[in-house]
């Protein structure tokens, strides 16, 4: 039986702790917008148990980076993001933006694949965040 869902699919991305670091870079790398903040303090009692000490840890957030929404949280707090078996793709429309956004995201990361040309775009390049999230950052097709 087929399952039709009448919604969308949002990526939500666990920074372990370091939420608020994470926002703050995407508003000056990418100049994202941050719509929502709700700190562990801030939340009724859910069960949901955060680590002594982080009341002040992002519980959930949601922020725009051009007309995409993402969702963020500092998750369990350990310290330790992970981003495995995902990339986030940004499309532009100038090969300058690309370079610019590449160069922001790239400040603190691990660049996986420079700027240049491919088959599928006169310009397109990889890089990991210093979170480590993976970005796919190309002119649009």
């Amino acid at each position: 039986m087929k399952t039709k869902i009448n919604g969308k699919v949002q990526t939500h991305l666990n920074f372990e702790g370091r939420c608020e670091e994470a926002l703050e870079f995407y508003r000056q790398a990418l100049g994202a917008e941050v719509d929502m903040l709700l700190r562990y303090s801030e939340a009724p009692p859910t069960g949901m148990c955060a680590p002594p000490g982080s009341e002040q840890k992002i519980m959930h957030a949601s922020f725009r980076v051009g007309d995409v929404n993402l969702m963020a949280s500092d998750g369990r707090c350990t310290g330790r993001p992970v981003f495995e078996g995902f990339s986030l793709g940004l499309s532009v429309a100038t090969e300058a933006e690309v370079d610019q956004i590449f160069n922001a995201l790239a400040e603190g990361g691990q660049v996986r694949m420079p700027p240049g040309k491919t088959f599928f775009s006169p310009r397109f390049g990889m890089v990991a965040d210093r979170f480590g999230v993976v970005w796919m950052v190309l002119v649009r097709p």
